[in-house]
């Protein structure tokens, strides 16, 4: 698209404090950036370094604002990443901490919009005292919000317990849904609130204040929720497509990549399960132990890529005696893994994961089917129903209350979903979601037109 020097917008990004946040509000920069726009990519510093910055545009500038203290969050922390659930209402009480000196930031600039995160409810309201206009990007579906609600829901509705959001809210009435918490979920996701500013304030601020809002999603897949959402926020909902990442062929191959390719060379096409329940996800040993007797139950080949936070829970997390049992057909991997080229790998066929919204959009962009985990963090329950319903998955029958789970479960579940005949429509669903998953030319043109929708504001409004 040509663009002409009187709509080169100055765009400032202020993503929440954690990597799954701040990757996504990066792709989007550097797709702007491509169209000529600058961005002030703003967080603390630790968030800053972790990015991935090698071939960034010199049109994105990273701006780092130091990390407030506050009582009760260790002094290394800056992201979710660093702390356990517990310790997340800490980190909410640093980030509004920030708004001080991001306000001092942007006055002190040529800003034309700021994109925006759930938690800094308060910026909107600060943007528009200083003559910016804002956008709240939500880095989830657009089912998982119309899920929570208008912003009247959000802060006096009738869900103020976690069992309220058990069941399918009374504004969604598409035929066949039932995507909804588990209480289990719910209970987890309540311990992370702060108690002075809830989620829910935070949200209904974010959405209420802000000019707009952008979601990662597309129509092809998210139709009726997307078409929802602007009747829910009485104000325009904009995809901005999957933003589904792209495997470099010509990057160099690091010895961990090399010994996952040369293991995985050696089994048949579509034949591996490749299990990762993200970085931040942390079961009990017990909960480790049982899904471990699943996976071996199975019967099938795996390899199961162990993050830091679970390593850090000591050797016994794995049960004795299981690496030795399943080495003919398994592979336990420690720390990080190159999860993008694992799932580009041919032989793999399915993808046991925490339903977190960029794992599946990875392993959906290459056709794998999934056996659905969800963490207790954020929508990943809601996305675990949704891609149950979407039959793309099935997920792993657990305990609505408690969230726990036997081993013969787990097993069936993978069985059926990779190997057995009355999977093969979910094999076949999945597959064929690489079409809009894995479509580069579909999402591009969503982020397109949501860059357009930045540059002929307020007409695009009309």
């Amino acid at each position: 698209m040509e663009h002409t020097e009187k709509n080169l917008l100055h765009i400032a990004m202020f993503p929440w404090l954690a990597y799954g946040h701040l990757m996504p509000f990066l792709e989007v920069s550097k797709f702007l950036a491509q169209q000529g726009h600058r961005i002030s990519f703003i967080s603390t510093p630790k968030n800053l370094h972790r990015l991935p910055t090698s071939s960034l545009s010199p049109l994105i500038k990273l701006i780092e604002l130091p990390m407030p203290a506050v009582d009760g969050l260790p002094q290394s922390a800056e992201s979710t990443a660093d702390i356990p659930i517990n310790k997340v209402p800490y980190l909410k009480k640093a980030y509004d901490k920030l708004e001080l000196p991001l306000t001092h930031c942007l006055e002190h600039s040529d800003v034309d919009w700021i994109v925006h995160d759930f938690a800094s409810h308060w910026l909107p309201r600060a943007a528009t005292r200083l003559g910016i206009n804002s956008v709240y990007f939500t880095i989830v579906n657009a089912t998982s919000m119309a899920f929570f609600g208008p912003p009247s829901e959000l802060l006096a509705g009738q869900r103020q317990r976690p069992e309220d959001f058990t069941v399918v809210p009374e504004w969604i009435d598409f035929p066949d849904f039932n995507v909804a918490f588990k209480l289990h979920e719910m209970v987890s996701h309540w311990d992370s609130m702060e108690d002075e500013v809830s989620d829910f304030r935070r949200l209904a601020g974010v959405i209420q204040g802000c000019d707009f809002v952008a979601t990662r999603t597309c129509p092809e897949f998210d139709g009726d929720s997307l078409s929802l959402l602007p009747i829910l926020y009485g104000k325009p909902v904009v995809p901005v497509g999957l933003l589904p990442p792209v495997l470099q062929e010509d990057q160099s191959e690091d010895d961990t990549w090399r010994v996952l390719r040369e293991w995985l060379d050696k089994r048949r096409e579509k034949s591996v399960i490749y299990i990762a329940l993200g970085t931040e996800v942390t079961l009990s040993q017990e909960a480790m132990h049982e899904l471990a007797r699943g996976i071996e139950k199975s019967g099938l080949c795996f390899i199961w890529v162990l993050g830091n936070r679970q390593v850090a829970q000591g050797p016994d997390i794995i049960p004795v005696g299981f690496e030795t049992r399943v080495r003919d057909r398994g592979l336990v991997w420690r720390g990080w893994a190159p999860q993008l080229r694992v799932l580009g790998h041919s032989s793999i066929g399915g993808f046991l994961t925490h339903c977190g919204w960029s794992s599946v959009i990875e392993a959906l962009g290459f056709g794998r089917v999934l056996i659905l985990f969800s963490g207790a963090s954020s929508d990943q329950g809601l996305i675990a129903r949704l891609m149950h319903n979407k039959r793309v998955g099935l997920e792993i029958p657990r305990d609505d209350r408690d969230g726990s789970f036997s081993s013969e479960a787990v097993a069936e579940s993978i069985r059926r979903v990779m190997v057995d005949r009355e999977g093969e429509p979910l094999r076949a669903n999945a597959w064929a979601m690489k079409e809009v998953f894995g479509n580069l030319d579909l999402n591009n043109r969503y982020l397109d037109e949501f860059t357009q929708f930045l540059e002929t504001w307020p007409a695009s409004m009309s």
